[in-house]
């Protein structure tokens, strides 16, 4: 079986197509291929790591880079996956920085984004 080039490697190589968003000489924020809400980015690192414990320095420079392209633009949720069963299918880190709106109805485990909050500690 032949390993399949990393996707977000190919568009960092600029040998795959993106909407890039925004660059850095560390990362790039990239419109996914199927966006869940209108704004809904991915930030990517240039450097290949499969998620975010593989490399932490790179994870909080990239978590940096999310930070800076929200900052003052209102809520969002910031999303990332380890494995499979977390519902990675790719492995290259990504986080996606999904806005959000007073019940937008986009539901969540832990709240269902309409009606009464649930809350946890």
């Amino acid at each position: 079986m032949t390993e399949q080039p990393c996707p977000f490697c190919e568009i960092v190589a600029g040998r795959a197509p993106a909407e890039i968003v925004r660059e850095w000489p560390d990362a790039l924020a990239i419109v996914p291929l199927k966006p869940i809400v209108e704004g809904h980015v991915l930030v990517i690192p240039r450097d290949h790591v499969q998620d975010f414990v593989t490399d932490p320095d790179v994870s909080a420079l990239t978590m940096y880079r999310a930070s800076e392209l929200v900052s003052g633009m209102g809520s969002y949720n910031l999303i990332t996956s380890k494995g499979r069963p977390a519902t990675q299918s790719v492995f290259h880190l990504h986080l996606h920085l999904v806005p959000r709106a007073e019940n937008d109805g986009l539901a969540l485990p832990w709240y269902s984004g309409r009606g009464e909050k649930r809350v946890h500690s």
